[in-house]
């Protein structure tokens, strides 16, 4: 193997993790502090107010987070298979790998992993990720995979998404991936629309804003799973085959959805029902109670609301 342009044929270090991006650690960092905080200061809410508020709390932080991280997830579409196959370009030798392909909303992530990992005198562990999101050209990040000479399994499934691959992957996925990240923005939107709504005496409108965010999530995994009516190329990988399915990603959204669909539900249920338990449960009840306590004292102050509750002052009055 010789240098080109100074560069290594193959990559002499093994990358990260799929699937494990930055930004996906950092909005679950930023959300598990926001949990964390909420939990030092509940013990200064007083009465069953404060389970009330680490229900809400957490179940809302846990939609927000879920909403966001799913963006940066690569597993969408996952599938993993133990093969045994070529290794290198121009070469009989054989090598028995697992590969994994991790289909997510901005590109896709190939990895390889040798069982075991050092086989033919090298470290057979690899991680590679081709992007289609916007500002992006996949067709640019493969040629740069060939120059510098990637494994063939990797090669050959990132040939399968480029633009010019007759099996058409790459537009519905990248189609997929563009308008499910676009509705699951949406969601997030009126994810931050119900809380606010929900902090007010207006929980019915807050309980709409939910059922809308659970719509639009569900309106995202039914977009992505749109590119079910497009047959998938077979993927043979040596003497195996890969086959893909729907991966962690796709269900927690999935699930999120229908679980903002059921809290919207109850909570525009429970306004129209039982009203009462909604604002106990909402903590709206003491700010009610408040009010209507200054009100009533107003009017006891009143010098007129004294007259009229004398019945000698009232007669002489009309007199």
């Amino acid at each position: 193997m010789t240098l080109w342009n100074g560069e290594l044929p193959f990559y002499p270090r093994p990358r990260q993790a799929a699937g494990f991006s930055g930004p996906l650690l950092v909005v679950i960092l930023v959300f598990l502090v926001l949990a964390a905080s909420f939990l030092i200061i509940s013990p200064g809410i007083r009465g069953r107010s404060r389970w009330f508020w680490l229900v809400r709390v957490l179940l809302s932080l846990f939609i927000g987070a879920e909403i966001v991280a799913v963006h940066f997830s690569a597993d969408w579409f996952v599938g993993r298979v133990d093969t045994n196959t070529s290794y290198k370009a121009f070469s009989s030798a054989r090598v028995s790998v697992r590969v994994g392909l991790h289909v997510g909303l901005e590109g896709i992530n190939i990895t390889l992993t040798g069982t075991p990992m050092q086989q033919l005198n090298e470290t057979i562990d690899y991680n590679e990720q081709f992007r289609w999101r916007l500002g992006e050209n996949y067709a640019e990040e493969y040629s740069e995979a060939l120059e510098k000479g990637l494994p063939d399994p990797v090669l050959y499934l990132a040939e399968k998404f480029t633009p010019s691959s007759p099996c058409g992957l790459y537009r519905q996925y990248r189609l997929a991936g563009h308008y499910a990240s676009a509705t699951l923005w949406v969601a997030f939107c009126f994810w931050l629309l119900a809380n606010a709504l929900l902090s007010m005496p207006v929980p019915l409108y807050g309980g709409l804003a939910l059922l809308t965010t659970g719509a639009f999530e569900l309106f995202s995994v039914f977009t992505f799973a749109s590119i079910s009516a497009v047959r998938l190329c077979p993927l043979r990988l040596g003497s195996a085959a890969l086959t893909p399915h729907y991966g962690a990603a796709f269900w927690v959204t999935l699930a999120t959805g229908i679980l903002c669909l059921l809290l919207g539900g109850a909570v525009v249920s429970l306004h129209y029902t039982r009203p009462r338990a909604l604002q106990t449960f909402l903590d709206l009840s003491g700010k009610d109670h408040e009010g209507q306590a200054r009100g009533d004292s107003l009017i006891l102050n009143n010098p007129l609301h004294k007259q009229s509750e004398d019945p000698d002052l009232s007669m002489t009055t009309h007199l």
